[in-house]
């Protein structure tokens, strides 16, 4: 895996994004437990934060156990 990092905003929120780090535990994309209308791996890119509120997707980013997805504030 590469050490790229790729940042995604909406409004005040970032989701940057890791691969290197990922464990794929799909906890982000899953209907039962996830955003499906953000984190698609179907689709490229395969986040999209239209999909959502910022406070979803920041709900959903502080479950990724592997911290390969996180939040920057920008305020």
């Amino acid at each position: 895996m590469s050490d790229e990092v790729k940042k995604y905003t909406k409004g005040d929120t970032t989701v940057v994004w890791q691969p290197s780090k990922c464990v794929h535990s799909t906890i982000c994309w899953k209907h039962s437990t996830g955003l499906p209308e953000v984190f698609d791996p179907r689709k490229r890119p395969w986040i999209d934060v239209q999909g959502a509120t910022e406070e979803q997707i920041r709900a959903q980013v502080a479950k990724c156990p592997s911290g390969a997805l996180t939040i920057e504030q920008l305020k």
